[in-house]
């Protein structure tokens, strides 16, 4: 197995020495947006790709629980993704925005751009998939953790500072090719050597049920996270990169039926895990477990490079918005994101992207609780908010604006904090908390206020 991951590891990373040594794109539209021309190829390859980072945690799901993945992981994300695209994709497109923090300025001021913005800096900083990177050579390569962090924050975000978003979409294309080879590979290789009898016979039979042995609340909670997609940095930014308002909508309506695609045969993997792995095998790693057991050399590499492309397309992706936006935080004078200057502080501020997520990367054990942790708190504090800049009829009045973004996610922190052996207060997610609250406070300011968002 190792030689034949080395060859096509080797392989991929000539490819991305490649777009290293190509010339930097030096228009700032072009670098932050990739000249808002996206066509629907381009569109579909990339938010897919991008969208779909967690792989070894939809392992471990799926090794635990079964095809309730597909319920917890997959139906409440394509129901949040199909609400954006009737919704939000059209405005947002046909909006005078560039990005999240852009909108909340330029409707509320620039200290409310500057709030959001730091709430999108620590959402997008892509800790939790550096560290499954680290997990994933550690496990194939017996590197130490540490190492694999680092390696992988460099090997995904050193071409994004050439090449910006354009760097990004063309790389995910390949990406999106790598993932869906290779577990598409993976899944008909497993059926036609190993057949459906240890799905049968080795499977528990709690993991063929709609809740995999979890009570509803626990399932229901998911259909709330997933409201993390109407403020996702990534989907805004692929909308305004988009050609059209069109190409936009209909993207997203296609992405969903790739990951629908996608998720069943990844799950279909995670039940083969189940069933042929040894008992008390670490659910992490189920995925690059079931492939040194099951798969010859060459499928084992090839499904390793699948996983690792899959968490690759993420990071870049994240690791981009995040460094874009710190550097709009850094600029007191930030007001056109689309500037040259904006362009030239992004690619310093991927350096300070890399820091941080490798920082804390390094400081974390576990890739779910980073996941639920970001989104508890990001989620109420921006979900409204934004939406307010799509919808006026959805704005407050302006005084109540830091409150606004600000109270609901710091709340949301406080009740992640006071968890004591794993129970939130009076047993209520921190989300539940947040989002209440910023509900609260939209009712509780009354009226709303006029601005230049989309009619």
């Amino acid at each position: 197995m190792s030689a034949a991951v080395l060859v096509l590891y080797v392989a991929f990373l000539l490819y991305l020495v490649a777009r290293l040594a190509r010339p930097s794109v030096r228009d700032a539209a072009g670098y932050l947006l990739a000249g808002r021309a996206l066509s629907l190829p381009a569109f579909v390859g990339t938010l897919v790709a991008s969208w779909y980072g967690g792989i070894l945690g939809v392992g471990e799901y799926g090794y635990r629980y079964g095809i309730s993945n597909w319920l917890v992981f997959g139906v409440p994300y394509y129901v949040a993704a199909l609400l954006f695209a009737f919704f939000i994709a059209r405005r947002a497109r046909r909006s005078p925005y560039v990005s999240i923090p852009d909108a909340l300025r330029k409707n509320y001021g620039s200290g409310a751009g500057r709030i959001g913005g730091a709430v999108v800096f620590v959402m997008t900083a892509p800790a939790a998939y550096v560290l499954m990177i680290g997990t994933l050579f550690a496990f194939v390569f017996g590197t130490p953790v540490w190492l694999g962090i680092l390696l992988g924050a460099f090997l995904s975000l050193g071409y994004v500072v050439r090449g910006g978003l354009r760097a990004v979409v063309r790389t995910d294309l390949l990406q999106f090719g790598l993932m869906f080879g290779a577990f598409a590979t993976a899944v008909v290789y497993l059926a036609a050597t190993r057949g459906v009898g240890p799905l049968r016979d080795g499977v528990p039979a709690s993991h063929w049920t709609w809740h995999g042995g979890n009570d509803a609340q626990y399932v229901i909670v998911w259909f709330f996270i997933a409201l993390a997609t109407l403020i996702e940095p990534a989907f805004y930014q692929r909308v305004f990169a988009a050609k059209s308002p069109e190409t936009a909508r209909k993207g997203i309506f296609v992405s969903v039926g790739f990951w629908v695609l996608f998720d069943s045969l990844s799950t279909t993997a995670a039940l083969y895990a189940r069933a042929l792995l040894p008992e008390g095998s670490d659910p992490v790693l189920a995925f690059p477990a079931l492939a040194a057991l099951a798969f010859p050399g060459w499928l084992a590499a090839l499904f390793f490079i699948g996983m690792l492309a899959t968490i690759m397309s993420t990071v870049d992706t994240n690791g981009f918005i995040a460094a874009s936006t710190l550097a709009n935080l850094a600029d007191r004078d930030a007001g056109d994101e689309l500037s040259e200057r904006a362009a030239a502080r992004t690619r310093v501020g991927i350096l300070g992207t890399g820091i941080w997520s490798v920082g804390l990367a390094m400081a974390s054990e576990s890739i779910v609780d980073l996941w639920h942790g970001l989104g508890s708190i990001g989620t109420p504090a921006l979900l409204l908010p934004m939406l307010g800049c799509l919808y006026p009829r959805l704005r407050i009045r302006r005084g109540w604006i830091p409150v606004w973004i600000l109270a609901p996610g710091v709340l949301a922190a406080l009740w992640l904090l006071a968890r004591v052996e794993g129970s939130f207060p009076l047993g209520v997610q921190p989300i539940y908390v947040g989002l209440m609250a910023s509900l609260a406070i939209r009712l509780a300011g009354g009226g709303y206020d006029r601005g230049p968002g989309p009619r």
